[in-house]
């Protein structure tokens, strides 16, 4: 089975995706980051399940949508993916420098 590692950079979008929906509601932030964490765990099973991400010009790079976020995920190896980034979709991801 494939193993799921959460790269720095998705760890620190997630906390501050929770900081900054807690705000107005923990509950919900509290929602919103297991509904990604979830929609994750079908690259376990199917990896290539996310669509290519075109603006990266890498097959393996490909998104995950949940809601208003795209988790983009690179595939590692046969046994491997890193969650690079959780992005809202209202922002530019252009403009966002992502570590690949």
């Amino acid at each position: 089975m494939v193993q799921i590692k959460w790269t720095d950079q998705a760890v620190l979008d997630l906390k501050e995706i929770a900081d900054y929906i807690s705000r107005d509601s923990k509950k919900y932030a509290k929602h919103q980051i297991q509904s990604i964490k979830q929609r994750t765990q079908i690259l376990k099973k199917n990896p290539f399940s996310g669509q290519i991400l075109d603006f990266f010009n890498h097959p393996e790079v490909r998104q995950l949508v949940e809601g208003n976020y795209l988790i983009i995920y690179r595939i590692k190896s046969e046994l491997r993916i890193d969650i690079v980034s959780i992005h809202h979709t209202s922002r530019d991801l252009a403009k966002r420098k992502l570590e690949l």
